[in-house]
This record gives C-alpha cells, sequence and structure tokens, in this order.
C-alpha cells in the first residue's frame, strides 16, 4: 500500500462542570448521535485551541485577519515606502487576493510582496493576483512561520495556487454516553449595599462528559512543505500542543482543565477510522471513563480485524494506563515514524 503514512489520535478526555464549547443561546453544544443526546464540542472550537498553543512549543505562527492590508503595508515600510505610499499598497495588495474572507498569511509571504512591490517602484497597477500567488508559492516555509497554515489549511478563492491542504483533520469532540444540559442558577452581592439580598440574579447551562476526541495528521501532505528534520519537529510541536490546548470557554467560573485520560494513537497507511460511540456507553458504578475506553479498544481492535490488509497498521501506541510511558515517550515513538 503506497498511501501517505497517517498518525491518529484516539483521546478520552473527561470534565466535570464545565461549557467548553457555547452555541448562540449560551447552551453547551449538543448533537444526538446514536438517539441519545450527547456533549459535543466543534472541531474549529479545539482546534483554535491547539494552534494558539503552538507558540508555546517554538512554532511561529502565521495570521490570520480581514486585514491584511495592514501587514502588507507595514512590509512595504520595511522596504523604503512612505507611509502614506506604503498604505497605498498595502491596500492594493490586499484587494488582489482578498475576497470578503479571513485571509490565513504568514510574515515570510507578507515580506516576499512588499519586496515584489519595491522591484515595481510601488507602482499599484503594475501589481498582478497570478504574481503574488507564484511568490506565495515560492516563498512559504512552514518550518520558520507558517506551520499552522500547513497544518490547518488555506483556502484562497481569488488565487487558487496559494491554496494549501490541510494536514490535520479534527473531528467534533462527543461525549461517549448521554448528557442532560443542566442549570446553574447564581446571584452577585454588591459590597456596597447595606442590607441583605442579592444585587444580581442569572444562569447558566452546563453538563459533564466524557469526550472522544479523533485528530488525524496526514504525515504525507505536511511533508510536501517541510524538510525531514522540520518534519520531526512540526509533529513533537504538533502533539505537545494537543495534549495541553482546552477550549477557553468559561474558564473563570468553571475551569475545566481536565487533561487527557486515555488516548490511542495509530501509525498507520490506511484511509481514516473514527469511532462513532453510536450506542452511548453506561454507567457501571464506577464512572463513564473505564466503559468508555473498553469500547474504544473494542472498536479499534474489530475494526483493524475486519479490515484486514487494508488498515495498513505501522504502529500502535496506548497512552494513559501505564506510568511509565509519559507524553514524551509517546512524541519520542511518533517521530521515528516520520525521520
Amino acid at each position: 500500500m503506497n498511501a501517505p503514512i497517517r498518525i491518529e489520535f484516539h483521546i478520552l478526555q473527561s470534565f466535570p462542570v464545565t461549557c467548553l464549547n457555547r452555541d448562540d443561546l449560551g447552551a453547551p453544544k449538543t448533537a444526538l448521535i446514536g438517539g441519545a443526546l450527547r456533549a459535543r464540542v466543534s472541531s474549529q472550537c479545539w482546534k483554535r485551541q491547539v494552534r494558539l498553543a503552538l507558540p508555546t512549543f517554538g512554532v511561529k505562527l502565521a495570521t490570520r485577519t480581514r486585514q491584511a492590508q495592514l501587514l502588507f503595508a507595514r512590509a512595504c515600510r520595511r522596504v523604503g515606502a512612505s507611509d502614506a505610499l506604503a498604505q497605498e499598497c498595502g491596500q492594493c495588495l490586499a484587494d488582489l487576493i482578498v475576497s470578503d474572507a479571513l485571509l490565513f498569511i504568514s510574515d515570510t509571504e507578507a515580506a516576499a510582496f512588499a519586496e515584489y512591490a519595491r522591484a515595481l517602484d510601488f507602482e499599484k497597477a503594475r501589481f498582478k493576483e497570478r504574481d503574488l500567488a507564484r511568490i506565495a508559492k515560492k516563498v512559504i516555509n512552514p518550518a520558520v512561520d507558517a506551520l499552522d497554515i500547513a497544518l490547518f489549511g488555506r483556502m484562497v478563492a481569488r488565487a487558487p495556487d496559494m491554496n494549501i491542504e490541510a494536514a490535520a483533520s479534527f473531528s467534533h469532540a462527543i461525549s461517549t454516553h448521554r448528557v442532560a444540559n443542566e442549570l446553574e442558577f447564581f446571584t452577585a452581592l454588591d459590597d456596597l449595599q447595606p442590607g441583605p439580598g442579592s444585587a444580581h440574579m442569572g444562569s447558566m447551562e452546563f453538563n459533564s462528559a466524557t469526550y472522544y476526541r479523533y485528530i488525524s495528521l496526514d504525515v504525507g501532505q505536511l511533508a510536501q512543505t517541510l524538510a525531514s528534520e522540520d518534519l520531526q519537529q512540526a509533529v513533537d510541536a504538533f502533539v505537545r500542543a494537543l495534549f495541553v490546548a482546552v477550549p477557553g470557554a468559561r474558564q473563570a467560573s468553571q475551569s475545566g482543565a481536565s487533561p487527557w485520560e486515555f488516548a490511542r494513537v495509530l501509525v498507520r497507511r490506511g484511509q481514516r477510522l473514527q469511532a462513532s460511540f453510536e450506542a452511548p456507553v453506561t454507567d457501571q458504578g464506577h464512572g463513564y471513563l473505564q466503559p468508555s475506553i473498553e469500547a474504544l479498544k473494542a472498536y479499534l481492535d474489530k475494526k483493524e480485524k475486519l479490515s484486514g490488509s487494508l488498515f495498513g497498521k505501522l504502529a500502535a501506541y496506548d497512552w494513559g494506563e501505564d506510568e511509565r510511558f509519559s507524553i514524551d515517550d509517546l512524541i519520542g515513538r511518533l517521530r521515528t515514524h516520520v525521520s
């Protein structure tokens, strides 16, 4: 099988009272799966937290913005344009490639666009969209300041040559069991109020859940833009960010700070495989985590047997049960598969 290597993370993570990801009414997000209501955290919510955790591990992020003209203007000033001319050129460069959407752009690309403008004497009429796309494709360097673009992908409608396929794929996190959102009633007291009574009353919804998370990292896709040594460092930083990232909703009032409980990490060449937990696990008197671990292991073991040679397994690592096998040990093993 010549399919690219993929690292798949099957993670179980338990949170007590939390509202990790809110809907438009401020309630915890949910989904109906297998006829049972489940807690849900959207893929984009957890993905953003992973991205924001990357700098902790030495990664310089690109910028996602609707105001790309500001980045381009700043870069033009650095190469000699006056303030007024830089603003004009920055706006022109942005107008050529940015539609009504966020643009994912690296400092390296912005600097290259500015050099292009300088070579044309900052004459806006000479700027060409196809030239910018060609420059971006040539200079983007995820090992320097755009690893997040390589991981999470980029689509530029006006300049398709700048498009980059995402190497990382995130599912929505779902509870492995039935969940019913609950309501917290709270009051606030006024320090200067002379008499008894509440100065403010309110309510907020919350739940508690053991979540199943599925993340796939296409090493082949990532390798298209990274050298071998950089690829190892990228996998290292990505796994560490994946380990520490937690959605930020209501952290001040409910402090959802629970780490991974269990993970099965597969290195494979087969098609992606996500567990569905279509049948919700039930509490057997010891919580939902242990039955979730057992259900996940059984599901993946069964799929491996049924898939035969198409499963394409190169390695499998269970994390969370053997105290002698830390996250550093797991990352060390994974690095050997991308050398």
